[in-house]
C-alpha cells in the first residue's frame, strides 16, 4: 500500500474511533435533530446499551488503526 494512503487510512480509523467513543456520552447526543423531530426515538437513542455499543465500535476502529500501524508491508525482492 502506498505510504501516504496508509497514513491517511490510519488517521481516518483513529479519528473515527475517537469520535465514536466520545459522541454518545456528550451533550450533543442528547440534543440533536432526530430527537426533536422523532420523539419516539428518545428511549432508543438515549439507552446506555446503545451508547456502549457505539463506543465499542469506536474502540474497534482504534484497534484497527493500531493494527495497521504495527503491520508492515511485505518486503520487496531486491532488484538485480
Amino acid at each position: 500500500m502506498n505510504r501516504m494512503l496508509r497514513v491517511l487510512t490510519v488517521l481516518l480509523c483513529f479519528e473515527l474511533g475517537v469520535i465514536l467513543m466520545l459522541i454518545p456520552w456528550s451533550p450533543v447526543w442528547e440534543r440533536n435533530f432526530f430527537l426533536d423531530r422523532y420523539p419516539q426515538l428518545i428511549p432508543v437513542l438515549l439507552n446506555s446499551y446503545l451508547r456502549g455499543a457505539i463506543s465499542g465500535l469506536g474502540l474497534l476502529d482504534i484497534w484497527i488503526a493500531a493494527g495497521l500501524i504495527r503491520r508492515r508491508s511485505p518486503a520487496r525482492p531486491a532488484a538485480t
